[in-house]
């Protein structure tokens, strides 16, 4: 709840790995890295995950390798919690 609050006012940017954070996220941003020229060097790629795309990043930060049912639908409690604990921050700034 306190990053809500902060981030009603400021932008707030979380890496983390854990899907309980991921979760309350406005957005979630799939940060990924490569190895180039045999190992020597790294490129690290961002991209913005669609709804779809991010209940099943979550899902797998929950489960592993193998993403089940039961992990989809942890996720989707996860993300409906954290639009829940947005609203109600947004809505204290206002009142």
């Amino acid at each position: 709840m306190r990053l809500a609050r902060l981030a009603s006012g400021v932008q707030v940017i979380a890496v983390t790995h854990a899907p309980q954070v991921a979760a309350r996220a406005d957005r979630h941003y799939l940060i990924s890295k490569d190895a180039l020229a045999k190992g020597k060097r790294v490129a690290t790629r961002v991209a913005e995950l669609a709804d779809e795309h991010r209940r099943e990043e979550i899902a797998r930060m929950l489960a592993g390798a193998e993403i089940t049912a039961e992990a989809r639908a942890a996720a989707e409690r996860l993300i409906r919690a954290g639009e829940l604990t947005m609203f109600v921050a947004r809505r204290r700034r206002i009142c």
